[in-house]
């Protein structure tokens, strides 16, 4: 990954927070927080 693709990827993202934060106060952030948590714990049970 060249310095110029992460930069783009990196705002694109923060970008993402930014909107999700203003226009759904961070409910996008929260559930995907959530799903994340549940995948981690998956994940360790077939350890």
């Amino acid at each position: 990954m060249t310095n110029k693709i992460a930069l783009i990827l990196g705002a694109m993202i923060a970008a993402g927070l930014i909107a999700d934060q203003v226009f759904f106060d961070g409910e996008g952030v929260v559930f995907l927080g959530r799903k994340l948590v549940l995948l981690i714990e998956y994940v360790a049970f077939w350890r």
